[in-house]
């Protein structure tokens, strides 16, 4: 499937910035079941300083904020094809070691409700693929997807108390219980194209699952499936800060609101 993706992020500042460094991780990922076609950004009120791949291959751009400015606007574009592999990405790579991904993170550690969820599941030491699955339909089953609920500091445990969250929500309490499961996890952020429409409410997160003999395995607690080729992956890390498509630390002016328009739409392919 080619998709074609336009990404507006708008962040403004509650007083012009002395200085300020922007970590973007906005330009999706080489991996397999996706080839990026092409790819464009552009950074109104910033500077482009350097551009690298970090610790779990995610393109991270370095960006400085123009002193003075008050908002910060950066364009993406690009178009990307993907494949149906039933969610597999395959084999690790990366410069972690894959027990690194058995770690709890302050996002992730399970407290006692997520403890009890896993003492409800089938045996891991069965059939893990089936494992998962029933894991991610458990966590929708107790936490429905409503916006309002949670922000980027709600833990997974949290998430699941208050029965309500997000994709991030969902993909924490998934990374988590598999980990204390003794299943490498990890959170991916990216683009779902949803059927209904170009205009997509925000970005995307789902987790991914290391099950031996086919790798790493994705399951999208939110919708229920595994990403199918309607699924762009952007970047992945052991939660969300890892993955955040913007992050940095400023100056003279603290972060007051931030805005994103996305657009994903399936393009015809020339024979």
């Amino acid at each position: 499937m080619r998709l074609s993706i336009r990404h507006i992020t708008h962040y403004s500042f509650s007083e012009p910035v002395v200085h300020a460094l922007q970590r973007l991780r906005l330009t999706p990922k080489a991996t397999q079941g996706q080839e990026i076609l092409s790819w464009s950004m552009e950074v109104e009120n910033a500077r482009k300083e350097l551009q690298y791949d970090d610790q779990h291959f995610n393109h991270v751009d370095l960006v400085s904020v123009v002193p003075g400015a008050s908002e910060v606007i950066v364009h993406c574009s690009g178009m990307v094809d993907t494949e149906d592999n039933s969610g597999i990405i395959g084999h690790h790579s990366g410069h972690l070691p894959l027990w690194s991904f058995l770690g709890q993170t302050g996002l992730t550690k399970p407290g006692q409700k997520v403890r009890e969820m896993l003492r409800d599941l089938p045996d891991v030491k069965g059939d893990r693929l089936a494992f998962l699955h029933e894991l991610s339909s458990r966590i929708l089953d107790r936490v429905a997807y409503k916006t309002g609920h949670t922000d980027v500091r709600t833990t997974a445990e949290e998430a699941l108390v208050r029965g309500a969250g997000v994709c991030q929500d969902h993909a924490h309490i998934f990374i988590g219980a598999a980990r204390a499961a003794d299943i490498p996890a990890r959170y991916v952020s990216g683009y779902l194209m949803m059927d209904d429409r170009i205009d997509q409410e925000a970005t995307h997160a789902w987790s991914e699952a290391h099950v031996e003999g086919l790798g790493w395995v994705g399951f999208d607690v939110s919708n229920g499936i595994s990403p199918d080729p309607r699924y762009v992956r952007v970047a992945t890390g052991r939660d969300y800060r890892d993955a955040a498509p913007v992050t940095g630390i400023s100056f003279g002016g603290a972060a007051q609101a931030l805005r994103v328009d996305v657009s994903v739409e399936q393009q015809q392919i020339e024979q």
